[in-house]
């Protein structure tokens, strides 16, 4: 299993995409993007992802170099077509046109369509904490949304559609980035690329039994993941569910359809919220604060060494990783190094 530096994978993956006739800037943000996942220890949302995006583009489904069109906009809202280009390009270009209507109105929200996968959501909220803003954002597959089925059900009907919140704090923000499903797909495929079994609860086959391995995922037709919190998780799937029309309902896109294609793609709404102009940033990042240190310092358990918040296994991992590398399993890198020799791209030596 071969272990690179970031700045490696970076400069591998930059080239990857440029040699399939990306541009040179956007190819650095997709690039940073993916690594900065792999660092982040989210390696479903990272350079496995580069085979599905260059067949994407490959097959024109993704469409490098797409203008970022503004459908409608008011001094508070921004609704885009992102026409079908790479993800993290458009989304980024979204969050950028929302902080100036943010600090201006003190709430903006952004949604684009026809857009290409875009990642990593914690990416965007740790972008937004900086700014010292508050940040709501979900996704959906763009209504190919087959992972997660309803309670009962045995065929897919919803995605695994995320919910992210952030928050600035005077110290590292608190950023919590979850699926409302027991994981992301890109864990069942990081499992079914390194050939181990699932953890129990995580997947049922097609006929609804549980099931452990992976390729019962991908067999035809499709396994589903479950909702977050299991067979019975109503409230979870409901969540994911209304995150799914929200998605969709104020982008423009579609809602999960069960006939629709695959597309690496999102549906996406960004919210926004300038602190300063509801409490004050003073009372906001004090109160904020203040909790996330009663809270780690919260008396604990026998044989518990530390209370941790959403956002420092992130925190962690990122500098582990940039000391010692980043691992990626033989089947994610045969599948890299094959898409390199397609390109005729030199691969690093790891």
């Amino acid at each position: 299993m071969p272990t690179l530096s970031a700045e490696a994978l970076t400069a591998f993956a930059r080239s990857l995409f440029e040699a399939a006739g990306v541009p040179a800037d956007e190819a650095d943000v997709v690039a940073r993007s993916l690594v900065d996942a792999n660092l982040c220890g989210h390696d479903s949302h990272g350079l496995i992802r580069i085979p599905q995006y260059l067949k994407a583009v490959r097959d024109g489904l993704l469409r490098p170099g797409a203008p970022f069109t503004v459908v409608r906009e008011t001094p508070a809202v921004l609704t885009a077509d992102g026409n079908w280009g790479l993800g993290q390009v458009q989304a980024h270009r979204l969050l950028r046109r929302l902080v100036p209507k943010v600090q201006q109105a003190g709430l903006a929200a952004g949604t684009l369509r026809q857009c290409g996968h875009i990642g990593r959501l914690g990416e965007y909220a740790e972008a937004a904490a900086a700014e010292r803003l508050a940040f709501v954002a979900t996704v959906n597959n763009h209504g190919f949304g087959r992972a997660v089925a309803p309670p009962g059900g045995v065929e897919g009907r919803i995605g695994t559609n995320p919910l992210c919140l952030g928050a600035p704090t005077a110290g590292d923000p608190v950023i919590l980035d979850i699926g409302t499903s027991v994981c992301a797909e890109g864990k069942v495929r990081v499992a079914f690329n390194k050939g181990q079994r699932l953890s129990e609860g995580w997947i049922l086959d097609n006929r609804g039994r549980p099931t452990t391995d992976p390729a019962d995922f991908y067999a035809e037709p499709r396994g589903t993941i479950l909702p977050l919190g299991g067979q019975q998780a109503y409230k979870e799937f409901g969540l994911g569910l209304l995150l799914d029309m929200f998605a969709a309902g104020l982008s423009a896109g579609p809602c999960s359809r069960p006939e629709l294609p695959l597309r690496v793609a999102n549906a996406v709404l960004f919210v926004v919220l300038d602190v300063e102009q509801f409490a004050g940033a003073e009372h906001f990042l004090r109160e904020t604060t203040d909790l996330a240190a009663a809270v780690r310092n919260c008396p604990r358990a026998e044989g518990v060494a530390e209370i941790t918040l959403p956002g420092d296994p992130e925190r962690r991992e990122r500098a582990r990783r940039r000391a010692a590398g980043i691992p990626l399993d033989d089947g994610t890198w045969g599948q890299l190094t094959a898409v390199a020799q397609g390109l005729h791209v030199p691969v690093p030596a790891g």
